[in-house]
């Protein structure tokens, strides 16, 4: 994969969302759509009725079955990181806590409804790039 696009009904409360609650910086925006540099891919957020039409299909009123994830170095920080996306304009789904499996998550949804998962897992390290590697 190399970018992902969401589509978002307002582009600058999305961008709030995601500079002030992820503290991602754009690399590129418009008044139809933000990038954000990611770790080896481009998220992109688009206003949803101009993706709708670049795809030739009719807008969607809301997301699909589908989780985002994204994951911190430890446990102690899925709380706060889902509590910064709130206040910047998100929706707690879920609270923080520690699944049977192990690790630490919860779920938050971007101001369009995006859902986004939490997690800290211990089999999955981070490296100092912030690379996240499936396995020990």
């Amino acid at each position: 994969m190399s970018v992902l696009t969401l589509g978002v009904a307002d582009l600058a409360r999305s961008r709030r969302f995601y500079v002030e609650g992820f503290g991602w910086r754009p690399v590129f925006e418009n008044d139809e759509i933000v990038f954000y540099q990611m770790n080896g891919f481009v998220l992109g957020t688009w206003l949803r009725e101009h993706l709708a039409e670049d795809m030739g299909r009719p807008a969607p009123a809301e997301p699909g079955g589908f989780a985002l994830a994204h994951n911190v170095a430890a446990p102690e920080q899925v709380a706060p990181a889902m509590e910064r996306l709130a206040a910047a304009g998100g929706h707690v789904l879920r609270q923080a806590d520690a699944p049977p499996h192990g690790g630490m998550r919860g779920y938050v949804t971007d101001p369009d409804g995006h859902p986004w998962e939490i997690a800290w897992n211990p089999a999955w390290p981070i490296d100092a790039e912030g690379h996240v590697r499936f396995g020990p």
